[in-house]
C-alpha cells in the first residue's frame, strides 16, 4: 500500500512539475504545406523509416488532410505513406489538435514554433511523444540545440529522440 502511495505521489509530483504548454497562437493557414521530421522519439509504426514528411492540407470543413510518408530503410526504399485527419481542439490558440489515423485520437500539440513557421516541435500533454519539424530537409546547428534546450527545460528526455536522415536534395526522395 505505502508502495502504491509513493508511486501515486511520485507521478503526481512529476506531472506537476514540467506542465506542458503550447505556443500561444498558430495561424492554421500558415502551418498547412509540408513539413520534414528533423527528429523524434521513434514510434513503432515508424520503424526503419528515413525521409519522413508529412504534409497538411485544409479540408472544406476546416479540419485537415494529413499525409505522413517515409522511405523504409534507404532513400531509395519503398514508400510508406499514413492518411490521417485533424482537427482544431482549442480555436483560442490553435496549438492543440486530435488527430486520428487509424483508430482513435491523438493528442497533437504545437509547443513550439518559428515566428516565420520554418520550424515547429509537437508534443502531447503526456510528453510520450516528440517531432521535432522544419520545412527544409535540415535545420541549422544552432536552432537545433537551441530547441533541444529549450525541450530539457520543459522536462523531456533528450536521450530518447533519434535525428531522422533525409536525402540533400529532393532527386533523392
Amino acid at each position: 500500500m505505502a508502495t502504491r502511495f509513493a508511486l501515486l505521489f511520485f507521478l503526481l509530483v512529476t506531472s506537476l512539475a514540467f506542465p506542458l504548454d503550447t505556443v500561444p497562437h498558430v495561424d492554421l493557414k500558415r502551418y498547412l504545406g509540408e513539413w520534414y521530421e528533423i527528429a523524434s522519439y521513434p514510434m513503432f509504426f515508424q520503424k526503419g523509416c528515413v525521409a519522413t514528411k508529412a504534409t497538411y492540407t485544409e479540408r472544406t470543413d476546416g479540419s485537415i488532410d494529413v499525409l505522413n510518408e517515409c522511405r523504409k530503410a534507404t532513400f531509395e526504399g519503398p514508400l510508406k505513406t499514413a492518411s490521417g485527419v485533424a482537427k482544431v481542439m482549442d480555436t483560442q490558440t490553435n496549438a492543440k489538435l486530435k488527430v486520428r489515423f487509424f483508430i482513435g485520437w491523438g493528442d497533437y500539440w504545437i509547443i513550439d514554433l518559428d515566428d516565420n513557421y520554418q520550424w515547429a516541435v509537437v508534443s502531447e500533454p503526456r510528453m510520450k511523444y516528440l517531432w521535432i519539424l522544419s520545412r527544409n530537409r535540415w535545420l541549422d546547428e544552432d536552432i537545433y540545440r537551441n530547441i533541444l534546450a529549450r525541450l530539457k527545460e520543459k522536462g523531456f528526455d533528450l536521450s530518447r529522440l533519434k535525428t531522422t536522415p533525409q536525402p540533400l536534395s529532393r532527386s533523392e526522395f
